[in-house]
């Protein structure tokens, strides 16, 4: 065991001292979102990815908050955490083997395996036959060539990738597709192919259904040219046999700790109190990536931006190829490259998780507390596949059937003019807000006007068919496919989304305790009016979501 490194007292008190901070600036106003914010889209928060210790770090600040807040927690037992049954696809070194002649090979060293589901085809002792140079399509084996074999396929030097459902089509009668460019394959690549998905536990249960297909794997060029006996693959004709590997490959289901956080204020009615208005954001963004060249994605982002808003259109592929960035001109300005690896997701949804917190410590603070129970979530897995709503939704820790209504935040920290077309002080997107409730979409408005809040609610992307489709792409549709009504508010999408560079320096700290503020006193309008009629078709739960 490592000693710990004795740390400077002043370093020690330092949590302490931000909590002095935090309980010194209002609830909802912008010296305490920024504080909040400068702590959860930190670096040391490495991107919040799901599934990672990072994002369970995350989940476990905003519980700890909410502990201090005094409000009751909602999640498994009796604590603030609700666990959210994903896992992840790993190889089962207990049960892999690849060997090649009397060389046992390493995964992620010797060679990669490609996951092809549980009936993948076996290639333990089947013969090996040399199919070629990858797009060299006239001299290529395929069809009955290679059926029952294990195809080994080069790759030009050139050029080392290989479109693995290409390759899949073409010797779809094989045992196995071996593919000699392990080595030549970037380390990022390898990392990105060697990556599974988070899913959820109960989609495992689903992979014998699977079909029947080749199993999949890259092996160094060396040892490709060792399995034909040949210096160089040009000596070798396609149909080449070679002697067989010896082996198997197996994947199995490796648990991730994942969290949604779920707290309730207690309402004050004797009778409301037994309904609910939801108040969510997702806690979770999509971690670390490549080191990138902060500059020259500021440059490309908005210049792609730009196009984007005067064409009104989503990016198209011709878009993003239209664009040159001098280097030279950055150079100059930015002599040294400021590298970045983490996506702090300061807006996405850092801004939402922290301003529902905020939200979550005004009511907390308050003395006259809304007639109905508030509940907070914050959800993860948004990022992935709405899977912490989702699971929330399927599994509620209250009665679901007493959820009044819903109001997510996603992406509330911008909307300047350079984001947004029509963007300002005032500008905000709506969503979903009359979809199933016309009083709830009304109450909305109302609120804003009441309220002297003066929103320029924008409507586009709530169109029936909307190219962006943001209705099915945020945690509110989870609640809304059961017919509970929603609201989803965003100040909208930028050139630092999914960025390196969506830091808490690009956020508008009075716009994000504005639309906290807004959403404090739409949830007090809801919990204390009447329950949002559903006037409009509910959608099928476990149908298509469609906007």
């Amino acid at each position: 065991m490592r000693l710990a490194r004795k740390l400077p007292f002043a370093l020690l008190l330092l949590p302490f001292a931000l909590a002095a901070q935090q309980r010194g600036a209002p609830p909802m106003s912008p010296a305490a979102l920024r504080l909040r914010l400068e702590r959860y889209a930190d670096d040391s928060m490495r991107g919040r990815l799901t599934g990672s210790p990072d994002n369970v770090k995350a989940t476990r600040y905003i519980a700890d908050e909410l502990r201090a807040m005094g409000l009751r927690p909602a999640g498994d037992s009796g604590g603030f955490l609700q666990r959210v049954p994903l896992a992840r696809l790993a190889l089962d070194t207990a049960t892999s083997a690849v060997t090649l002649g009397n060389t046992v090979l390493r995964p992620y060293v010797d060679y990669l395996p490609r996951f092809q589901g549980p009936n993948a085809r076996p290639f333990d002792n089947v013969p090996v036959i040399y199919a070629g140079v990858w797009g060299d399509t006239a001299r290529l084996l395929s069809g009955e060539a290679v059926r029952g074999k294990v195809v080994l396929l080069a790759t030009p030097a050139s050029d080392f990738s290989v479109v693995k459902l290409q390759a899949q089509s073409r010797f779809a009668a094989a045992n196995a597709i071996v593919i000699a460019n392990f080595d030549l394959t970037p380390l990022e690549l390898r990392a990105q192919m060697a990556a599974t998905q988070l899913l959820p536990t109960e989609v495992f249960a689903q992979l014998p259904m699977m079909p029947v297909i080749p199993a999949y794997l890259h092996i160094r060029m060396a040892d490709g040219l060792r399995l034909l006996g040949v210096s160089s693959f040009a000596e070798a004709a396609p149909g080449r046999e070679a002697p067989p590997l010896r082996g198997t490959i197996s994947f199995g289901p490796i648990p991730a700790e994942a969290y949604n956080v779920v707290a309730i204020l207690p309402g004050s009615d004797p009778v409301l109190k037994d309904e609910y208005v939801a108040v969510g954001a997702h806690n979770d963004h999509v971690g670390i990536g490549p080191a990138l060249d902060k500059d020259s994605v500021i440059a490309f982002t908005h210049a792609l931006r730009a196009k984007q808003l005067a064409a009104g259109t989503p990016v198209t592929p011709e878009m993003a190829n239209s664009i040159a960035v001098n280097m030279d001109s950055i150079r100059r300005a930015q002599p040294t490259p400021r590298l970045d690896s983490i996506f702090n997701g300061a807006d996405d949804d850092g801004s939402g998780s922290m301003g529902v917190l905020e939200v979550a410590r005004a009511f907390a603070a308050q003395r006259e507390k809304p007639k109905r129970s508030i509940v907070f979530v914050w959800h993860t897995g948004e990022e992935l596949g709405l899977f912490g709503s989702q699971y929330f939704t399927d599994h509620p820790t209250v009665p679901r059937e007493q959820i009044v209504a819903q109001l997510n935040l996603d992406m509330v920290g911008r909307g300047k003019p350079g984001d947004e077309k029509d963007g300002g002080p005032n500008y905000i997107q709506l969503i979903g807000s009359r979809r199933l409730s016309t009083q709830l979409g009304d109450l909305v408005e109302k609120v804003s006007v009441d309220g002297k809040f003066n929103w320029a609610f924008d409507y586009q992307y709530d169109a029936t068919g909307h190219p962006e489709q943001y209705y099915c792409r945020s945690d509110h549709y989870m609640y809304a496919r059961y017919g509970i009504p929603i609201v989803f508010m965003s100040t909208g999408g930028h050139a630092e989304y999914h960025e390196v560079t969506d830091e808490v320096s690009t956020l508008d700290f009075d716009k994000l305790s504005k639309v906290a503020r807004y959403t404090h006193a739409l949830a007090t309008a809801v919990a204390n009016g009447p329950r949002p009629v559903v006037d409009k078709p509910k959608p099928d739960p476990l149908g298509r979501c469609v906007q």
